[in-house]
């Protein structure tokens, strides 16, 4: 009886272990793939071509021995004065600058500057303010003398390019008084509230392209090909 009883317990303990084992075995090959095949390193994804690359500019094919070429030079500089002219946060771009004993020329230069309301307003004269106005605008606020009385104007305009200067033309005047009065002395009124501003002291060349109003002052844009920075 005990015999028959330990051969039970030992028959069922052999089948438990024979049903674990081929328990794991399923779990493993389910779990795995066969050796060499989809193994190693995952697949990358095709990023497509290589970018194509620019091509690097060139010398000048006469280019002497005694002169040195620049693809490129670059320049920042928070003020420039020069010829009495005051400039902010400039931005200065060369391409196919040469250097030699002629003095220093760049193929084609772009400057980006910023010009001071304050020193606008000094060419004006008459206390005058200039600030920037709604839409991209500018005003002018000043005092004027006409017909025996001093006058405070207010101006207000788009700022454009003409003939290489920054000019704004008045769109509307305002001189506190009656509407009629006010469009009356207008005219009269009209060229000290205009703005001619030539930007100097830049290398003879550059022109005025561009120039948009912003917090500080006029943002101006100029370009210009074959310019001397230096003699």
């Amino acid at each position: 009886m005990m015999w028959t009883r330990v051969r039970d317990w030992l028959i069922g303990a052999l089948g438990m272990l024979v049903v674990l084992g081929v328990a794991v075995g399923v779990l493993w090959w389910a779990a795995s793939s066969p050796a060499g095949a989809g193994g190693g390193a995952p697949a990358v994804a095709d990023s497509g071509p290589p970018p194509r690359e620019e091509p690097q500019a060139e010398p000048p094919s006469g280019l002497g021995e005694d002169e040195v070429w620049l693809a490129d030079l670059e320049l920042d500089a928070g003020t420039v004065v020069a010829a009495g002219s005051t400039l902010r946060d400039v931005r200065a771009v060369g391409q196919g600058v040469v250097t030699g004993p002629t003095g220093l020329v760049a193929e084609r230069l772009t400057v980006d500057a910023t010009v001071p309301f304050d020193a606008v307003a000094a060419e004006l004269g008459g206390g005058a303010v200039v600030r920037p106005a709604d839409d991209g605008q500018v005003t002018v606020v000043r005092t004027v003398q006409a017909l025996g009385r001093d006058l405070p104007v207010t101006a207000t305009g788009t700022v454009d390019v003409e003939d290489g200067r920054l000019v704004m033309e008045p769109r509307s005047i305002d001189l506190g008084g009656p509407g009629f009065l006010s469009d009356g002395i207008a005219a009269i009124v009209r060229r000290f509230v205009t703005i001619e501003h030539e930007i100097e002291g830049l290398p003879e060349g550059l022109v005025l392209r561009d120039v948009a109003v912003q917090g500080d002052g006029f943002r101006a844009n100029l370009t210009g090909e074959g310019v001397a920075l230096a003699p």
